[in-house]
């Protein structure tokens, strides 16, 4: 059975707690979200749940086996034990999937019976509803799909954010807001802590500040990625990367970026090997002003040769993203970018 947020909230205020839980979707921090929420209602006040909470990743062997086993074990002074399973993958391709049809018969038994004192939390990164094991996972536990907010639902969710921090904000601040942190609600809760923080003692959030405080996530880092990765800067660039990914960006959203500013690298050092003067390349590869002496110099630093192989490289990674070749999810995504960064450190 597959719910909805919506339909998941309402059941947790009656405090409906079910034994198998499937929670997936695009927005990964509603979803961490509602597996803590069910985690924490899942016990009273002083019981003991240190001794009650497990978490086993589908990424190390044989961890359903265990994760099921715990889940049949009696809890100690609670009256339930939580068991979490995280990087769940059934993906469109098959590749890297962390749960196959070998896995059905164990799943089917637990499903079928599920031990009366435990809650099971199945958090996936990638649940394909096409494939056979994501069509089971969905029809046999309480599902919840975790899509993606909308313009308003994302703006409610600011206004929520904002008032219990303490802050305020007016309407076109907000949207100036909701405009730079994009549509990942992860950082837009990040950016909101860390601007209600800044705002002391006024607690007014205003638009100066979020301009001071808050990357732009269509620019990313204004170019200091690449720049890292031309200079062979492995290690700050490692660090740009997990800073930008941290603060919400999409991977494919900055794989594209990446490969954007390795393409204009590449006309500006075509354009400089053939005399065109500085004004003109700046023109040209679309340079801000105060963007043109730390791009031309990477420019200048770099090998034709190199930039094509990366660009070449680049193109590769964004098709294994979107076809999850390379890995499926969020977490895939991010592991391929990881490694693309520490490749184009090396060249």
């Amino acid at each position: 059975m597959v719910l909805s947020r919506d339909d998941l909230k309402n059941k947790l205020k009656r405090r409906e707690i079910s034994p198998v839980y499937v929670l997936f979707g695009a927005e990964t921090h509603l979803r961490d979200l509602a597996a803590k929420t069910i985690n924490d209602l899942a016990f009273a006040d002083g019981e003991l749940r240190e001794f009650n909470e497990s978490s086993f990743s589908l990424n190390n062997d044989d961890a359903l086996k265990r994760a099921l086993a715990a889940a049949e074990q009696l809890p100690m002074m609670a009256a339930r034990r939580v068991i979490r399973i995280t990087d769940v993958r059934v993906s469109a391709t098959g590749f890297r999937d962390t749960i196959t049809e070998d896995h059905e018969p164990i799943l089917s038994a637990y499903f079928a019976n599920p031990a009366p004192n435990s809650v099971v939390i199945f958090i996936a990164d990638d649940l394909n509803g096409v494939r056979k094991m994501g069509k089971f996972l969905r029809d046999k536990t309480i599902a919840v799909e975790f899509e993606r907010l909308d313009n308003r639902q994302l703006a409610d969710w600011a206004r929520r954010g904002i008032k219990d921090s303490g802050a305020e904000i007016d309407e076109p601040t907000l949207a100036f807001l909701l405009a730079r942190t994009g549509t990942d609600v992860r950082r837009l809760t990040n950016e909101i802590n860390k601007l209600a923080a800044a705002a002391l003692p006024a607690k007014v959030i205003t638009s100066d500040l979020i301009e001071e405080l808050v990357p732009n996530s269509h620019e990313l880092s204004n170019f200091a990625l690449t720049d890292h990765l031309v200079a062979g800067r492995k290690s700050l660039a490692l660090t740009t990367l997990s800073k930008i990914l941290d603060d919400g960006a999409e991977p494919l959203a900055l794989l594209g970026l990446i490969s954007y500013n390795y393409r204009r690298l590449l006309i500006a050092k075509e354009l400089m090997s053939q005399g065109v003067d500085r004004g003109q390349v700046a023109s040209v590869v679309k340079l801000r002003y105060n963007d043109q002496e730390p791009f031309l110099a990477a420019a200048r630093r770099a090998d034709t040769h190199t930039l094509t192989h990366a660009i070449q490289r680049l193109a590769k990674a964004d098709l294994s993203i979107k076809t999850s070749k390379g890995g499926s999810g969020p977490t895939g995504a991010r592991m391929q970018i990881e490694m693309l960064v520490c490749e184009l450190a090396l060249m």
